[in-house]
């Protein structure tokens, strides 16, 4: 008669479900940090309520965006710096809602890995809960799946879901015409696209990520970790001072693919490219790579992260109001007949 096989345990088999509840525990304050009008219900239930009425909505269109962070993961990875990339995921989310002009409302998340380390974990989702609070959204819930033979040894994915909202009849883009103004705001560095490309740069440049900046102060790996820029207030606030027609998340793509989004058949943009100074973290990255222009503006953001369409009589007012809030603004060109992104000037 053979013996018995011993019994298994799921922390055998390499999940630690404690270590996922001590994980929970550890973000609740920061998740109830975010707490706003219209939250119903937060972590711990099988799913989260919230109350649009509560959140000052009597016809509401919801809007919805998913995103991740991209490879720029891989750099957070490799460096251990982790308490920033919760705010690229909110970001790219949050800042791809208002360019329909709607408002976050909450947010979740979606965290995987091999191996749930806490501490890791926890900076991360601190990371994402600064982002919706700087958004105005609620972290209301989210998943943390630990799949051994998923991924590496400190491997880890994030995917973020966001839900807004606006009353009927505010969406946007919305009476963008000829003449229109295109105001950009510049960005925080290369935000969350085209670190396929950044990591070969680097790679190509024989610098590790503890070495010294060739751009800017403090190392290579941090400066490269500089959180995408949340635009959710001053964009809102512009929108509700009116003559905004429509917005653009110059995100992946570039200037080049993104703008044309929000533009209607018959209508291009015309941009000056002498308009603003190219970042320096920009500048080397082309430099280093060997980049032509035309592989800078349709792979990173190039220095402008979101560009308003707006009312040639309303520019000088709402260029002012956003500078107010703190963003910085340049006029960077025209909605004109035709069709794409024309450019005229050198980056530089």
């Amino acid at each position: 008669m053979s013996e018995p096989k011993q019994g298994l345990t799921y922390a055998e088999a390499g999940v630690d479900i404690d270590a996922g509840n001590a994980l929970v525990d550890r973000i609740k304050p920061a998740a109830a940090r975010t707490k706003r009008p219209g939250v119903m219900s937060g972590l711990g239930g099988f799913g989260a309520l919230f109350d649009l009425k509560a959140a000052g909505y009597d016809d509401p269109i919801l809007v919805a965006a998913t995103d991740g962070v991209g490879t720029k993961l891989k750099i957070a990875i490799d460096t251990g710096l982790y308490d920033t990339i919760g705010v690229d995921l909110v970001a790219m989310c949050v800042n791809d809602l208002v360019c329909q002009g709607a408002e976050p409302l909450f947010f979740l998340d979606y965290f995987a890995t091999g191996k749930l380390e806490v501490e890791a974990a926890a900076r991360i989702v601190e990371g994402i809960a600064a982002g919706c609070a700087a958004s105005g959204c609620a972290l209301i819930g989210g998943e943390t799946a630990e799949m051994p033979g998923m991924y590496a040894p400190g491997d880890f994915d994030l995917a973020g879901f966001a839900v807004g909202a606006m009353n009927r009849g505010a969406e946007l883009p919305a009476g963008v015409a000829e003449g229109d103004v295109l105001l950009g705001l510049g960005s925080d560095g290369v935000h969350s696209n085209g670190y396929s490309l950044v990591r070969r740069v680097v790679e190509r440049s024989g610098l590790g990520w503890d070495a010294a900046s060739p751009f800017g102060e403090g190392a290579l790996g941090a400066a490269l970790l500089a959180p995408t820029r949340l635009y959710v207030k001053p964009a809102l606030g512009a929108v509700r001072s009116g003559g905004v027609h429509a917005l653009a998340h110059i995100t992946g793509g570039g200037l080049t693919e993104n703008l044309p989004r929000v533009l209607p058949e018959g209508l291009g943009a015309e941009i000056d490219l002498g308009a603003w100074s190219l970042p320096p973290v920009f500048r080397w990255l082309a430099a280093e790579g060997g980049l032509a222009q035309a592989e800078l503006l349709k792979t990173f953001n190039a220095g402008i992260g979101m560009v308003l369409v707006v009312a040639e009589d309303r520019a000088e007012a709402l260029a002012a109001e956003l500078t107010g809030a703190g963003e910085t603004v340049h006029r960077i060109g025209r909605v004109a007949p035709g069709a794409g992104v024309r450019y005229s000037g050198t980056l530089a």
